[in-house]
């Protein structure tokens, strides 16, 4: 009998109440506590559980939806085993990713800091549309003298899949050899100040409109610092918490098969970052069913 990756490298150990009965999951989850490659303020390890803890006290009832999450099956696999090499970490994710891609259910990973999405989203079949919230490009070359880090994964899944189908969201943060490679990639941005002037919603329903399934990934410090304290390079003048979700709201036609929430850290937290991060699930899961209904 063929070992699942699962049983391999996940703790076990579920924390998000969802109901027990038998019927098929709306959706999976698990967390990866990883923050090694850290480099302002660690602690991105906790994020995970501090989602689900917010998400087991905010009302995920849904009216304009007609959709109530009290009453499904959210499946929660718990977090993957600890390491603090990188490498490993990708490794380990992606062959978690690839396992649970195959099941075809929404797939929502708790991180822990960026670099693991270099590991998730690389797990999707190749023509699923990517779009990242981000106050930062995260394209360096390198950071800290490693190649595998928050700041560069980004650059990493270019080099490996290309740019086409990448659409960044927000960012307000980079340096100088992040936008010549940006610009030398033709990478599609919707910029911070297009969202202040109210373009946000319409440009990314363009841009999505052209993909079956849709792959995206929250770092929560796109939000200011006034809406979401609690991240690891917290960057100030950032979007509010109503812009972020009126752009949510442009998935509400889309299949959105894979998310992950990156980049949460409760040791800076007041819970509103935490609280932000489990509405993002909720309301992504009730989407996704009311497409379905």
């Amino acid at each position: 009998m063929k070992m699942s990756f699962l049983d391999l490298y996940m703790n076990k150990n579920p924390m998000i109440t969802a109901s027990d009965d038998d019927s098929e999951p709306v959706a999976t989850i698990f967390g990866i506590p990883f923050d090694s490659t850290h480099s302002y303020k660690p602690g991105c390890r906790f994020g995970p559980d501090a989602i689900r803890d917010s998400f087991n006290n905010i009302e995920i009832f849904h009216p304009e939806l007609k959709i109530d999450l009290e009453n499904v099956n959210i499946e929660d696999l718990g977090n993957t085993r600890h390491t603090v090499v990188a490498s490993e970490m990708i490794d380990m994710v992606k062959k978690i990713t690839a396992e649970l891609v195959a099941k075809q259910t929404q797939l929502f990973v708790l991180g822990g800091e960026h670099s693991i999405t270099y590991g998730t989203y690389t797990s999707f079949p190749k023509d699923t549309g990517y779009v990242v919230f981000d106050a930062h490009y995260d394209l360096r070359d390198e950071f800290a003298d490693i190649r595998l880090s928050h700041a560069s994964y980004l650059r990493r899944i270019v080099e490996e899949r290309g740019s086409e189908n990448i659409l960044h969201v927000g960012a307000r943060a980079f340096v100088k050899e992040e936008l010549e490679f940006l610009t030398e990639n033709k990478i599609k941005t919707i910029s911070d100040r297009e969202i202040r002037d109210g373009k946000g919603p319409s440009l990314l329903k363009d841009h999505i409109s052209t993909f079956d399934s849709i792959y995206s990934s929250f770092d929560l410090d796109v939000l200011d610092p006034a809406f979401a304290p609690g991240v690891g390079n917290p960057e100030a003048v950032g979007i509010t918490s109503r812009e972020l979700f009126d752009m949510i709201h442009s998935f509400e036609e889309t299949k959105v098969t894979g998310i992950d929430i990156v980049e949460l850290n409760p040791y800076h937290d007041n819970g509103s970052t935490a609280s932000l991060a489990a509405k993002i699930i909720s309301t992504l899961i009730a989407m996704n069913m009311h497409q379905k209904s």
